[in-house]
């Protein structure tokens, strides 16, 4: 990340801490080293470097290689083992050898295969990745502070606050429409290729220069060292960058990265905007803006359904609900893993 855009974390966890303290809640918890590492990837023991503007910058194969194992060592499943690499890959339709150079730290996945991983284990995708649902629910949990829409952009919004279409399209690179059939809990779902094509497009349309116009396809690969005419194929929507371009294009623009791909300081400002925003919604005449969306939709449909099963089924989706907490760290404390583990 650019130091001219680098957030200043110790402020931002002076904020927070401030902001636990008047909510009743011990800050040491709150902001603890052990929470931030789960939620942003980072190694524990590089946090306070991180946060104080000293580490050195980790080079993006290894940093993504380090993330997967933390995702496999904090996301385990509800035996309290790590996920064989086949059960990850499978949900993506892919084999599990696929991941193998990735959990070896040997080379970097194919784009598909980190939107796949980061979709197993339920962490942000990214802008460029993330799928229709979890893109809208990051930008409504988002505190207000963190998501407030440039000058150039305010003049299209509706005046009735975050939660506008206009709004919420400009954060996410959906179109209006898309957003509205996802909070009916329709979530269209693209090809990558093309999703990746449209938020691109999005990005160069609405983050664009002084001058108003859109930044050239060179300036935006110089930023990572590359040519524009390797943006070329993804500009016409013929094809997909590699993870290393997709890094350079969201911190160019100063978009989340994602759990893999976000660089230290945009990882732990994530974690901490992620804190900030659940403290704020502990408000009690607040309602968390993602939890009233789940109450109107998603959670009443799941149920409705969920009543025509058998007794056989019930286990299953309970099984698999298990399964899905445990991904997402949200389980509880699992039980010891056995002695050696899954590969």
């Amino acid at each position: 990340m650019r130091a001219a855009v680098r957030p200043d974390l110790a402020a931002i966890r002076r904020r927070v801490e401030a902001l636990s303290e008047r909510r009743g809640h011990d800050p040491a918890e709150v902001v603890g080293v052990e929470r931030l590492s789960h939620l942003s990837g980072v190694e524990p023991g590089r946090i306070a470097q991180v946060v104080a503007g000293t580490a050195a910058e980790v080079p993006l194969e290894r940093r993504v290689h380090q993330r997967f194992l933390r995702l496999r060592a904090t996301r385990r499943d509800k035996h309290g083992r790590e996920w064989p690499l086949a059960a990850i890959a499978d949900d993506f339709d892919a084999p599990g050898a696929s991941l193998g150079p990735l959990n070896a730290g040997t080379g970097l996945p194919r784009m598909g295969h980190a939107a796949g991983v980061q979709r197993f284990f339920g962490v942000y995708a990214g802008f460029l990745l993330a799928d229709s649902k979890s893109a809208v629910e990051r930008a409504l949990a988002l505190p207000a502070t963190a998501t407030a829409l440039p000058a150039a952009a305010t003049a299209t919004a509706a005046p009735n606050g975050r939660d506008d279409l206009a709004h919420l399209s400009y954060l996410t690179g959906m179109t209006p429409q898309a957003i509205r059939l996802t909070l009916d809990g329709e979530p269209p779902r693209l090809p990558l290729k093309e999703q990746v094509h449209q938020r691109f497009e999005h990005l160069r349309r609405t983050r664009v220069r002084e001058d108003g116009q859109a930044h050239s396809l060179a300036a935006i690969a110089r930023s990572f060292d590359a040519s524009g005419q390797s943006l070329t194929r993804l500009a016409q929507g013929e094809g997909l960058p590699n993870l290393a371009a997709a890094a350079g294009i969201q911190r160019f623009y100063g978009v989340e990265g994602g759990f893999l791909l976000a660089d230290d300081t945009e990882a732990l400002a994530g974690a901490f905007a992620l804190i900030e925003a659940e403290l704020e919604s502990a408000e009690p005449d607040r309602e968390n803006p993602m939890l009233a969306v789940m109450r109107a939709h998603d959670v009443r449909s799941i149920v409705t359904r969920a009543g025509r099963l058998s007794p056989r089924g019930w286990k299953s989706l309970a099984d698999h609900l298990d399964d899905l907490l445990a991904r997402e760290g949200r389980l509880g404390r699992p039980a010891e893993p056995d002695e050696g583990g899954a590969p």
